[in-house]
């Protein structure tokens, strides 16, 4: 029988709590430490599972005691325990962005290379069943010679001003899943550009940052790929992708809330809302997610984000933030450089 792996969980926020959930009814891990600045509310979770608590995240990698990491905790934070976990041969796997800064990522960049254990980057929405799909069809060539990807993020409504004054604006934050899902498709991409307005949200703009924005890449083949992003949505969490070929178009629609519909004198077909939180839409993809850093570990082929995929996703963020405070395209170059 394989031995379970030892996991240590760092941040029990919103997705702390999330792979918290996945790491306790996963047959193949064991949570065996829990590190928050707040250790009395992981402590209760800590119990449940019979884990130990620290309120110093070092302690929980310096134990002897976890084969592996998961690092929930803010994103000031990443670097330096990604960086410890390495120094002690500890495999990550790191929610994203890995620092909002390139030269302190860069800085970091070879040891992570030649890291002797895993380094991998949350990008969950690779997991998702039907983004997953939709990418293995267009490798088979269901559509003929991809020509353009256009992706829809929008989120229900706006998160608090504390959160947007660290979250390093819209682009670091909300649309980097986004520009990870173009990789994910098209990785070779060498120009982006961008627009932002501000809208509706108040908050965004006391700190200079945008509630919606527009985002067109283009790779070196000349393939097109458009996102559009907002920080509200009256319909609930908008989520959705076309891929378009030569030969056809695959397209991923909204999960609603009910798969029935009902047909009325009044209207025709109505369906139920969309899900309402990212949390919801994107459960299954956080279970796939510790499921595929599991065969990592186990030297198995893996569909997890590397530290050169974190790092690419910030390179399009940067330069889609300039290019929204510029107005100019902004050529990029993802290569090892």
């Amino acid at each position: 029988m394989t031995r379970r792996i030892r996991f240590g969980l760092i941040g029990t926020g919103r997705i702390g709590q999330v792979h918290f959930r996945t790491l306790t009814a996963s047959p193949d891990t064991e949570l065996t430490w829990i590190a928050d600045a707040f250790p009395d509310a992981a402590r209760e979770l800590a119990e449940s599972v019979g884990a130990k608590v620290s309120a110093d995240p070092f302690r929980l990698i310096g134990s002897g005691e976890v084969d592996a990491v998961v690092i929930a905790s803010p994103t000031s934070t990443h670097l330096e325990l990604i960086e410890e976990a390495i120094d002690r041969g500890v495999a990550v796997l790191c929610e994203k962005p890995i620092d909002l800064d390139i030269d302190r990522v860069d800085g970091l960049r070879d040891k992570a290379a030649a890291s002797q254990v895993p380094v991998a980057l949350g990008f969950n929405r690779r997991m998702d069943p039907a983004f997953s799909e939709v990418r293995s069809r267009v490798e088979a060539g269901e559509i003929g010679t991809l020509e353009g990807i256009s992706i829809v993020s929008r989120d229900p409504a706006p998160p608090p001003e504390a959160y947007l004054g660290v979250s390093g604006g819209i682009f670091r934050d909300m649309t980097i899943h986004d520009l990870d899902m173009a990789r994910f498709f098209v990785d070779d991409i060498v120009e982006v550009s961008a627009s932002g307005s501000c809208l509706f949200d108040e908050n965004a703009r006391r700190l200079g940052d945008f509630d919606s924005a527009v985002v067109t890449l283009v790779s070196r083949a000349g393939v097109l790929i458009s996102i559009t992003n907002s920080r509200h949505s009256a319909t609930g969490h908008d989520q959705r992708l076309e891929a378009f070929g030569s030969a056809g178009t695959l397209n991923v629609l909204n999960a609603s809330t009910s798969l029935v519909t009902a047909s009325t004198a009044s209207s025709v077909e109505s369906r139920a809302t969309y899900q309402e939180f990212f949390l919801e839409r994107y459960s299954e993809a956080y279970r796939l997610e510790i499921e595929e850093f599991v065969k990592l570990l186990r030297g198995e082929p893996s569909r997890c984000a590397t530290y050169e995929d974190g790092r690419a996703a910030l390179l399009l963020a940067n330069a889609a933030q300039l290019s929204a405070e510029s107005g100019r395209r902004i050529a990029v170059d993802l290569g090892r450089g």
